[in-house]
């Protein structure tokens, strides 16, 4: 009962946030979006059904690219990659930041000293250099980038996870189960890992924008998937085939209002959740 009770209490609190409720309902949407897509799409997000470069019409909707693909079928199907990057990609974030956290933090000593140098080296490298090199050289495509995201992006959730964990340690619950003969791992999942999900949730729900974000700018570069297309990829193919110059927006708005609304949406959850659970995010 007091766990349902807090939850509703926390229901009742996110309510109150409309930012918050706004991105839940948009990032639902583009969710549905993309498990429905062979549903909601009129045409193939492959082959051309039209002549190309035709603007807007009833027959398609936000008007067809350089080869006739409706776009607006395109960016539907698009939409699973973009969330498929970014959740899988800030999945890989939080389980390897959240690790080197807790059992830095829990443990301390010579193990801490050697995960917190590791991690200072990962946060003071260049990453968007770093991830475009690392791409670059690995060879464009969707894991590429969540490998790449994914080496790079695990540092400032682990400096986070630490620092809550030493909080919680020293507290007076910690230590009567110390006292009492409690095992490492007892401490850890009864008392530890309760006070830090905050933390991780928080953090997870904004790894998701980052993610997306920098899939975007990288497939723009060309180094996205060019077979299973996301929003960036989308814009990249716009870019070389003159979509700019042209002055077809209907090519180029799309895409970007997607990436631009779905990445503030997962930011307007993650300020809520961090207000929320009381803690700072820390500065990107």
């Amino acid at each position: 009962m007091p766990k349902k009770k807090a939850i509703i209490e926390f229901c009742r609190v996110y309510k109150q946030r409309k930012t918050a409720v706004f991105g839940f309902v948009v990032v639902v949407v583009f969710f549905l979006a993309a498990v429905f897509a062979p549903f909601i799409a009129p045409h193939s997000p492959r082959e051309g059904s039209g002549i190309p470069f035709d603007p807007p019409s009833k027959e398609h909707w936000l008007g067809t690219n350089d080869v006739g693909v409706d776009i607006f079928s395109e960016l539907v199907y698009s939409a699973r990659v973009s969330l498929t990057v970014g959740f899988v990609a800030a999945s890989a974030v939080v389980i390897i930041g959240s690790l080197i956290g807790l059992i830095s933090g829990f443990f301390g000593g010579f193990l801490d000293e050697f995960l917190m140098r590791i991690t200072e080296i990962v946060l003071v490298l260049p990453r968007l250099p770093l991830m475009i090199v690392m791409a670059a050289y690995l060879g464009p495509g969707m894991w590429t980038i969540i490998f790449v995201y994914s080496v790079v992006g695990w540092a400032t959730l682990a400096r986070q996870v630490r620092s809550q964990v030493l909080s919680v340690k020293e507290s007076d619950f910690v230590e009567a189960s110390r006292a009492i003969g409690a095992s490492n791992s007892h401490i850890i999942i009864s008392h530890i890992m309760p006070n830090v999900w905050g933390v991780i949730i928080a953090n997870a729900i904004m790894e998701v924008m980052f993610a997306i974000l920098v899939e975007a700018g990288l497939s723009f570069l060309g180094l996205g998937d060019p077979v299973h297309k996301s929003w960036g990829v989308m814009l990249y193919f716009a870019q070389i085939q003159g979509a700019f110059l042209l002055g077809t927006w209907w090519w180029i708005f799309p895409p970007g209002v997607c990436i631009a609304l779905l990445s503030s949406s997962f930011n307007f959850i993650g300020t809520a959740l961090n207000d929320l659970f009381g803690l700072k995010l820390g500065k990107r």
